[in-house]
């Protein structure tokens, strides 16, 4: 998956969110973390916001999953580490669903 096409994704959502929220949206570059910029972005709209990019890319997102920080620290992400973080749980997906080829030594 093109790292564009998500960063536009994620961008789209995360407008459309504090849209619906009647909330502020600043300008989102790839250098905004979601979690400390936007207003009332929050636990309580992360996953809505993680549910609505995974439809929109026809991603699979583990529910355990928060997008906007690293896992252990929760330290938040920006937009362009976030879409890294995507396309770690793409790769990891499609690696799992592919089937493995045999190779017959000769």
């Amino acid at each position: 998956m093109e790292p564009d096409i998500i960063h536009t994704a994620l961008i789209e959502v995360l407008q459309e969110i504090q849209k619906l929220s009647d909330e502020e949206c600043p300008e989102i570059t790839g250098t905004t973390k979601p979690l400390e910029a936007l207003p009332k972005f929050d636990s309580k709209m992360w996953p809505v916001a993680i549910g609505m990019i995974a439809q929109k890319l026809e991603i699979t997102i583990a529910n355990d999953i928060n997008i906007f920080c690293r896992e252990k620290s929760c330290d938040a992400l920006t937009i362009d580490e976030t879409v890294a973080k995507i396309i770690q749980l793409v790769e990891a997906q499609t690696s799992i669903s592919k089937p493995a080829v045999a190779v017959s030594a000769k």
